[in-house]
């Protein structure tokens, strides 16, 4: 599927990355782990503007967060991953013609994204725990195994936010004629 890329587009991107970025800052502690917006967030802008630019939105606000924490390289596993997350809602929330319009699908596709993102955390964690820090498997599984939780809450957490961010901005969007605008 090819989009046309417009002026607005553009700057819908650039203001979802501009969310996501400092969704990533905002934290709230839910049962011994902190929850972060930056998944809801950018999941919501896979609804909005769709697989790819949505997807750029998410990678990009999460890497320029990254690399101004001091993350480096690992902003660029980062970039991937969010937007793979991204990717994946969008691209099933779009599928078929449905146009992020099917809300059991809207479900389905942010489930898919959170737990997407969910899986390549922990792959990054265990490639870079066991080739790039050297750990030794036995650590790096332990490592795993105690960052598993905290990523499953933030999974949960996207897939109940998300939707009711959407629910709350389609109307607003759509009345103004600008759900249309934003849309591949």
């Amino acid at each position: 599927m090819r989009e046309e890329l417009n002026t607005r587009r553009i700057v819908y991107t650039a203001l979802m990355t501009a969310l996501v970025y400092a969704a990533t800052m905002i934290a709230f502690p839910l049962l011994g782990s902190k929850v972060r917006l930056a998944n809801s967030v950018s999941l919501l802008g896979s609804l909005l503007l769709g697989p790819v630019l949505g997807g750029l939105a998410s990678g990009l606000g999460s890497l320029i967060y990254d690399i101004q924490t001091g993350y480096g390289f690992e902003g660029i596993v980062t970039f991937v991953s969010k937007f793979a997350m991204a990717w994946v809602c969008g691209a099933l929330a779009f599928s078929a013609g449905r146009r992020a319009e099917d809300h059991r699908w809207n479900l389905l596709a942010v489930t898919a994204g959170a737990w997407t993102y969910v899986a390549l955390y922990m792959l990054k964690t265990f490639v870079f725990r066991l080739f790039i820090y050297g750990y030794p498997l036995d650590a790096v599984w332990a490592t795993m195994l105690s960052k598993f939780p905290a990523s499953a809450i933030n999974a949960v957490a996207a897939m109940v936010i998300t939707p009711i961010l959407y629910t709350a901005v389609r109307p607003a969007l759509k009345s103004a004629g600008q759900l249309e605008a934003m849309r591949p």
